[in-house]
């Protein structure tokens, strides 16, 4: 293996790269003689029907940028435990898993009974109610930064409110971030994760809102050293403590304590984005998993058991920010924070009876070795059909390295940290799209950057299917010249 090479480091400036503006462009597929796309016609009719109606209605006839998939997508029609069926009644082993909301499975039994009895009661007050007391208790039994809590709708959201409570209580501006890191659609949070890598904004966003972003290459401890001595208007540093796309470009343990003492030593906020390894790595997520204490935690997915809701969880005088009494008593303006569905009463009841699942079970270990059997599984078969992909990841991801670069391969011994970033996050866009077709038409449905994230109900049956389906999928790519 060629060990990923080390960016060159100016921390007066973003890190520049020689294509800043990479986009994943997909390819057009309506019209071709493949027997791979053809048997997905064939087997989706009617998800062809709906996405004709979509496209009248939608932009490229979708609604998450995640959902894009030449021809289309299918259309789902309910789910499961690990499957889901389409309207053509297709079943799938599901890996896209809710965009990673649900670390239970599909429609579990005590969520889907606290949801139930939760609209018996009402769908929204407009006031307090015990539901959030309850949510908010099983947060902070489970989250080692919850000393306070503020619930949000969204991931985004709570990543924003994140960067705004380390802005008041600092004083300064800039935040900086690792490249390929996602942390929301906000107009801080668009440059640097899969374009714009040079830290120019991204269409529709203010010049003066990217230039407040520091960009870091991953993994890089020695070029945060030099950014947060160079430059005392650092607020907050932000990152996926387990890597960008759950460790799809990894990171290590270490790098997480060396990042804890910077902040520390600099008086930077420590912000670990949990939206994805919040009660995934471990009930208390990647935090107690590791043993370090960031000062604010943005969650979202499964805190509220797959249903819209997010929060921001961390030292009590970092959300004080939010206290009317404290404002008050300080002399401080207080930072402003409504939100319509903030703590829903239905996705507090979900929230809480998931939660009591993740806490009292051992469902984060069942899906974290789960994953890790479907990754020694799959690089068997890459070794066995003699195809130079890779299977890796940690905790309950699973991500398909489609080499880029041609590197030479050895499935036993694969590291991701000795590849290129970049390289990690690249990919010939018409391959992966036919591999998830291959697979859709084999009943496996994973995610487009490619990989999937497994739950507590996967079980020996679904790995089998996928390892076999893989395989099918990789023998017919094979057969149409894409490998």
């Amino acid at each position: 293996m060629v060990k990923a090479r080390r960016l060159p480091y100016n921390p007066r400036q973003p890190v520049s790269l020689e294509h800043p503006k990479i986009e994943m462009q997909m390819p057009d597929m309506a019209s071709t003689n493949s027997p791979i796309i053809t048997t997905y016609r064939e087997r989706t009719p009617k998800s062809a029907a709906l996405f004709e109606q979509a496209q009248s209605r939608f932009p490229s006839g979708i609604t998450h940028d995640a959902r894009y998939l030449e021809p289309y997508g299918i259309y789902v029609t309910h789910a499961e435990a690990a499957r889901k069926w389409d309207v053509d009644d297709n079943a799938y082993v599901d890996y896209f898993g809710g965009h990673g909301s649900l670390i239970l499975g599909h429609s579990h039994p005590k969520v889907v009974a606290a949801i139930h009895a939760a609209l018996d009661r009402g769908t929204h007050f407009g006031c307090n109610h015990e539901g959030e007391v309850q949510w908010g208790r099983a947060v902070q039994a489970l989250i080692p930064s919850a000393e306070r809590l503020r619930f949000t709708s969204s991931g985004t959201e709570a990543t924003l409110m994140c960067l705004r409570l380390a802005r008041a209580h600092t004083g300064r501006r800039k935040i900086l971030r690792f490249l390929t890191h996602f942390h929301g659609w906000h107009d801080h949070m668009t440059s640097g994760f899969v374009s714009h890598f040079d830290g120019t904004p991204t269409t529709g966003v203010l010049p003066a809102v990217a230039e407040n972003a520091v960009l870091i290459p991953p993994h890089d401890i020695t070029a945060v050293a030099a950014a947060l001595a160079a430059d005392d208007d650092i607020a907050a540093v932000i990152l996926e403590p387990t890597g960008s796309g759950f460790g799809r470009v990894p990171t290590t343990p270490q790098f997480l304590a060396s990042l804890r003492e910077l902040t520390d030593k600099h008086g930077v906020v420590l912000i670990f984005d949990e939206v994805i390894t919040g009660f995934r790595v471990s009930p208390g997520g990647a935090q107690a998993h590791y043993g370090i204490t960031p000062d604010l935690t943005s969650l979202a997915k499964i805190i509220a058991g797959g249903l819209p809701g997010g929060a921001v969880a961390g030292r009590k005088d970092l959300l004080d920010q939010l206290d009317f009494q404290i404002a008050q008593s300080t002399g401080r303006e207080k930072v402003a924070h409504p939100g319509t569905y903030n703590a829903n009463p239905i996705s507090a009841a979900a929230g809480v009876a998931a939660l009591e699942v993740v806490a009292t079970t051992d469902a984060c270990e069942r899906a974290n070795a789960t994953a890790a059997i479907l990754r020694e599984r799959l690089n068997a078969a890459f070794a066995k059909l003699g195809v130079p992909f890779a299977a890796y990841g940690s905790f309950s991801g699973f991500h398909i390295f489609v080499n880029p670069a041609r590197r030479e391969i050895d499935n036993d011994r694969f590291d991701p940290l000795e590849i290129p970033w970049r390289e990690l996050k690249e990919g010939d866009p018409r391959l992966i799209n036919k591999l998830r077709l291959a697979l859709l038409n084999a009943g496996i449905d994973i995610a487009g950057w490619p990989g999937g994230l497994t739950s507590a109900v996967h079980n020996a049956e679904d790995i089998e299917m996928t390892i076999e389906a893989f395989s099918q999928a990789l023998k017919a790519l094979r057969h149409e010249g894409e490998l």
